[in-house]
């Protein structure tokens, strides 16, 4: 395993593939990360918090694991309510990163569909920070998303 490091990121796990959220303080990543969760659920599909807030990134034979940090392992923010209990996974394969800003570019270059994380280079989506998007970050863990039409 290699050095890692700990991000502001959170991270959820559908059936065997890690989504990481990014963005800044207070753009929908623990929102997104509870859609993502229950949309999984009610797909019949396993689903489940890996961390939020902080998470701990380290490259292990090519693959990217994130963990949440200790103490915050199955703990969530609820907006307006505060942090939350709930299940968690302690470790996940980061399979694709969502990144959530006010502005994302609405026709992402080739190579913005990546980023670089600990040596591992990963898919990236780029999402509108505080939208409802759970169902098109669960479609692009899914595979739905592949393929890119060149307009």
């Amino acid at each position: 395993m290699s050095g890692g490091e700990t991000i502001h990121a959170g991270c959820v796990l559908v059936g065997e593939a890690g989504l990481l959220i990014r963005g800044a303080s207070g753009s929908g990543k623990s929102t997104l990360a509870r859609e993502v969760v229950a949309l999984a659920l009610r797909a019949g599909r396993f689903g489940r918090l890996v961390s939020d807030a902080r998470t701990r990134l380290e490259a292990h034979h090519g693959r990217l694991l994130a963990r949440p940090v200790e103490p915050l392992g199955g703990r969530i923010e609820v907006f307006g309510l505060g942090i939350i209990r709930q299940p968690f996974e302690k470790a996940a394969v980061v399979r694709l990163v969502a990144d959530l800003s006010d502005d994302p570019v609405r026709y992402p270059e080739e190579e913005d569909r990546q980023v670089e994380l600990c040596g591992v280079m990963i898919p990236r989506i780029r999402m509108q920070a505080g939208a409802s998007s759970a169902d098109v970050a669960l479609a692009c863990l899914s595979g739905v998303c592949d393929t890119v039409v060149t307009l």
